[in-house]
């Protein structure tokens, strides 16, 4: 049985944790499913509760800079993103250092590995807590819609992880940004865009190309947060299946009437899910979305689109 905690419960979430449990928390980005980063059974958990295939690496979250630098070695630019993005939705992918303790199922064999510094105060007290790092994808089984409620992780996997600390909806709603590479280039779009990282690094960013099976960094699956219904993008016409808006104009549900791309991000993952719904009760194969502009925080809505309507794994 899995248990919703409220917040005061959050040393119960941190006592399931550091005995190898798996147990859900909020960020500030959605709910991830976290487990003790040095304990192979508990990061095997995570891999079993999600259906999660095993050479797909795991972000590993900890309360602080300080803590990150002990378990990779930062380049300058690193440092420098950290310094600007620290707490929040960024995920830096550096050289792993030798002797972490961390669990090899976490890198996926890789030698390096994705830290991040979560911005959320119920995720950041409940890390101090467990005072161990915590390795924590997307509470969601593997491919599918990621959640940003407690209520979205229940739905999902109720009965396979122990707890669940429910922090309410999650502000920002799209995974983290992740960057690595020397110099730094980005590997997944997310809640820091390409324009924050050139202001912090003083120079024009790339988005570093993926190709190959073995994902670099979390989140770079062709198929990924998937409803169950297709879903066919940049639609201006409606058709005569539900449609997912963006701007004015005629939808049933919209990211954003005012064309707003952070209310569009926040509410996403959340769309998805009613507009997958609304699919099956009109008895539609597929739902239709308007055009999101490649832009600021449209580069990572797209992205999760994309994927989301991708041929299915």
């Amino acid at each position: 049985m899995t248990q919703v905690l409220s917040p005061d419960e959050i040393a119960t979430a941190a006592a399931l944790l550091r005995d190898g449990a798996c147990v859900a928390f909020p960020t500030e980005t959605v709910y991830g499913l976290g487990a003790d980063a040095t304990d192979d059974a508990a990061v095997a958990g995570i891999f079993a509760a999600k259906d999660r295939p095993r050479f797909n690496p795991l972000i590993v979250h900890v309360p602080d800079a300080k803590s990150a630098w002990r378990l990779v070695d930062p380049t300058p630019e690193a440092r420098k993103l950290a310094q600007a993005h620290w707490p929040g939705p960024l995920s830096l992918v550096l050289p792993l250092k030798a002797d972490t303790g961390l669990s090899d199922l976490v890198t996926a064999g890789l030698g390096t590995l994705a830290v991040r510094v979560p911005a959320h105060p119920l995720a950041v007290a409940l890390l101090r807590l467990v005072g161990r790092p915590v390795a924590a994808p997307s509470a969601n089984p593997s491919g599918k819609i990621s959640p940003t409620t407690a209520a979205h992780v229940t739905e999902a996997l109720a009965g396979r992880i122990a707890a669940v600390l429910d922090g309410g909806a999650c502000d920002v709603g799209l995974e983290s940004s992740i960057f690595g590479g020397n110099p730094m280039a980005l590997l997944r779009p997310g809640g820091v865009t390409l324009d924050d990282a050139e202001v912090a690094l003083g120079r024009p960013v790339t988005t570093a190309a993926h190709s190959g099976t073995q994902p670099l960094a979390p989140g770079q699956l062709a198929s990924h947060y998937a409803p169950e219904a297709a879903i066919k993008l940049d639609v201006t016409r409606r058709e005569s299946v539900p449609h997912l808006g963006f701007g004015p104009g005629p939808a049933d549900i919209n990211l954003s009437e005012r064309a707003n791309l952070t209310e569009a991000a926040t509410c996403l993952f959340a769309a998805l899910r009613d507009m997958d719904a609304l699919a099956a009760q009109a008895g539609a194969s597929y739902f239709t979305v308007s055009p999101i502009p490649s832009e600021g925080l449209g580069l990572a809505i797209r992205d999760r689109l994309t994927r989301a309507a991708a041929p299915r794994l």
